[in-house]
Order: structure tokens, then sequence, then C-alpha cells
């Protein structure tokens, strides 16, 4: 799998894969990045990328230029990319995205900055338009970085041990089990080495966490 980030800002980009699961995975080439700063392909002497509003409005927006001759370009050499723009009016993220985006052999993800793209850019490239929340941000580097994450964790051999990602929260629309470390006063049943049991009391814990956190999921019918 690659990834392509679409950023005015690459070092925070390469700076999140220097550390951690994804640092280790990415130098045993399991994955791909690349950042393109879309300010590289404007064509004005200052390289500026904003541009006022039409119609007015508060702040700068995007302009119809450097990000479309960079995506143009890139989409010549990868045709078949999955293009997602990072914008809060996108439909909500989630982990069944992540699962389905992991089969993907090459996914754009563009960041928007001020206040977002020239419409027509959407309207000409995107695949889809994705939101991490109900919420704004400064740009759209921490959404694509979160999508990334998400997405990687789900592509073979990246985590070490294929099998956490069976329970994980949102399998099922469930939240995981709650976990304990070996200090202290902990349920029995953990530490009865009785696998069915504890599989058991896990779905039950499973169950009851979700039904108190997040009680808007909605949840196979045969577990409620």
């Amino acid at each position: 799998m690659k990834i392509i980030f679409f950023s005015l800002f690459p070092d925070i980009i390469h700076s999140y894969f220097q550390n951690g699961v994804l640092s280790k995975a990415l130098a045993k080439n399991l994955f791909e990045i690349e950042v393109v700063n879309f300010r590289d392909f404007a064509k004005n002497r200052y390289k500026k990328v904003d541009t006022s509003i039409v119609g007015g409005g508060a702040g700068m927006i995007l302009d119809n230029e450097a990000l479309r001759e960079a995506l143009s370009e890139y989409k010549k050499k990868y045709p078949f990319a999955r293009v997602i723009f990072l914008t809060p009016v996108g439909k909500k993220y989630n982990q069944k995205d992540a699962i389905r985006l992991a089969k993907e052999d090459v996914i754009f993800l563009v960041s928007g900055r001020y206040e977002g793209f020239d419409e027509r850019l959407i309207e000409d490239f995107a695949s889809e338009v994705m939101s991490i929340g109900d919420f704004v941000l400064s740009g759209g580097e921490l959404g694509a970085l979160c999508i990334a994450d998400s997405v990687l964790r789900n592509v073979d051999g990246v985590l070490g041990n294929r099998e956490s990602l069976k329970e994980e929260s949102f399998n099922n629309n469930l939240l995981e089990a709650p976990q304990f470390s070996k200090m202290g006063d902990v349920p029995l049943i953990l530490k009865s080495g009785n696998h069915k049991k504890i599989k058991e009391w896990k779905t039950k814990a499973a169950l009851y966490k979700t039904l108190f956190h997040r009680p808007d999921l909605k949840m196979e019918k045969n577990l409620v």
C-alpha cells in the first residue's frame, strides 16, 4: 500500500512516522508514504496558494490552481488511486472505512487549509469526502494522519500480532472490553485460565461498556 499526502506542511506528516509501530513497519517496507507540498505547483511569482472567496466571506480559500496541478500530475501516475479530501463537511470516518481502505493499493489524502477548498477541486477529483468528527481544525493534516494510522494498522504485517485487531473497539460496533494490569485487584475470572469463560466475560463486559459509554452505536441484534 502507498499513501500520498497532499499538504502545505510536509513536516507535520513526516514527523509522525518517525516513532512507534508505524516507523518500524515503514522501515520494513510494509507500506510507502509520499508527501506532496502542492505549493510547489503554484505558477505565480510568490507561490501563493490562497485566494479570496468569490461572493464575499471571511478568510481565504485554497485556490483552483496549485492543488489542481498537483492532483492532475499524480493522477496520471496513479489513475486508480482513492482520492480522499479531508473537510468538516464530509462523511464521518469510522473503523469500517479503515478496514475497507486498507485493501486499496494507493490512497491520496488531501489536507485543506484556510477556509477550505475551491469546490471545483472536490467535484473533479474526490472519490470520497471525509471528516474525523464534528469540529473544525486549523488544517486537514491531523485528520489525514488519523485516517492513515487507522488504515495502516489493518495492513498485513504492520502490527506484530494481527490477532489483536480482532478484539479492538468498534468490531461488531462494540467497544473493547476493559483491560487491567497485573497489579492490584482484578476480576478473578481473568486469572482463572479458563479461556472460554474469559471470552464470555469479555463479551459481556464489552457490551456493558458500550451501552454505558456509546449507546449511540448500532450493535448487532444478537449481542443486545
